[in-house]
């Protein structure tokens, strides 16, 4: 799914747009019991109340594509005949105690927060509008229905005490501890919502950590290996990079890549393009060619890279690079430079001692205070 059909999808999740009209779940406590279910509708809770419901849902549909919303592609042997894909497809279609029951047990044998949870679901029916050449929604209605199934997974915490203010009274009091829902730390939508119409294929997968998607979660919902967390994707591609290029790594080589990349991301933005940008092994090849890198470096890159993310795996740049920061370290200094001016940092070795240079014309400080520089 791209960003423009989850967003449309997002879009509808308004008290006033939605036909949503209860949300069901369970909820999980810390030893992975489930201990209650319940079955919400929308119409007996105030218009905040109920807004608020919906927010906890439009965020398993929010984040970056790509790094906490995730493409999971069922195989067809998955959709023709597998307990899993038929559990998603019963969860769409209706209200089973029985299936609730499976899905609520399977989630919580499989996830373990550091805190209880709450199991959110809600089924949705959207009458699909057509869309002109302008990407303007036409007046004439739509044959298309898509019905689908949104799960948001939310932590529950025990609130602290605190010492609360009446100002119309004019008295102290104290505000009891409760039970608070957090934002979902994950969820997904089934089926996917693909040029804007229903793909059984495939389901999407919302995490908020770029660090743990949570891997015994998808594989217990959807049987699947998980997605690459995106830090894992960008700790990966740095130790690659230089384990394979080793004595041919220099501070100008990784500065290139890093501005190709940054160069990418920033056209693609500026098409305004709804499609997720990726790159291959073969794009990163060709930036290090055209580095200077000789031939045996950069296809010693190119086989450490299909080993670690597989032979045809693309990668969204913007998980392998921080285009808002660049940063040099050693065991004792950590340097952060000003990403648009890369230029002002350079490495030089000087009676035989390695040394980074920082041209520094003003405005240096130590501990907060000026100091002056002199020859």
């Amino acid at each position: 799914m791209n960003e423009k059909e989850i967003g449309e999808l997002r879009r509808r999740l308004k008290p006033e747009k939605t036909s949503i009209t209860h949300i069901f779940g369970c909820y999980v406590n810390e030893k992975q019991e489930i201990a209650s279910t319940f079955d919400q509708p929308l119409g007996v809770l105030s218009e905040e109340e109920g807004e608020r419901l919906l927010a906890l849902l439009r965020r398993a549909l929010s984040g970056s594509v790509g790094k906490n919303l995730m493409d999971m592609e069922f195989t067809t042997q998955q959709v023709a005949d597998s307990e899993e894909h038929r559990r998603l497809t019963a969860l769409r279609e209706a209200e089973d105690p029985e299936t609730l029951r499976q899905f609520y047990e399977t989630v919580a044998g499989a996830l373990q927060l550091d805190t209880g949870y709450l199991i959110l679901l809600a089924r949705d029916a959207y009458d699909v509008p057509h869309k002109g050449k302008d990407d303007l929604t036409l007046a004439e209605g739509s044959e298309t229905v898509f019905r689908y199934v949104l799960c948001a997974i939310c932590p529950v915490k025990l609130g602290k005490t605190a010492l609360t203010y009446a100002v119309t009274a004019g008295e102290f009091h104290n505000r009891a501890t409760d039970w608070l829902v957090g934002s979902p730390e994950l969820g997904f939508l089934f089926p996917a919502f693909d040029n804007r119409a229903t793909n059984l294929y495939a389901a999407l997968y919302y995490c908020k950590s770029g660090a743990d998607n949570h891997e015994d979660f998808v594989q217990a919902v959807f049987h699947r290996p998980a997605p690459m967390p995106a830090a894992e994707q960008r700790e990966n591609f740095q130790t690659i990079l230089g384990d394979s290029l080793g004595d041919e790594c220099s501070l100008e080589t990784v500065q290139t890549v890093r501005d190709q990349l940054c160069a990418m991301i920033q056209e693609h933005k500026e098409s305004k393009e709804p499609e997720l940008l990726t790159i291959t092994r073969g794009t990163v090849k060709g930036v290090l060619a055209a580095c200077g890198i000789s031939e045996p470096k950069v296809e010693a890159f190119g086989q450490q890279y299909g080993e670690t993310f597989g032979e045809d795996t693309d990668l969204p740049p913007k998980n392998l690079i921080d285009p808002r920061q660049m940063e040099v370290t050693t065991p004792d200094v950590t340097i952060r430079v000003n990403p648009e001016r890369p230029e002002l940092i350079q490495t030089k070795v000087l009676g035989g001692a390695k040394y980074i240079l920082i041209r520094a014309d003003e405005g240096v400080q130590v501990n907060g205070v000026n100091i002056q520089i002199h020859d």
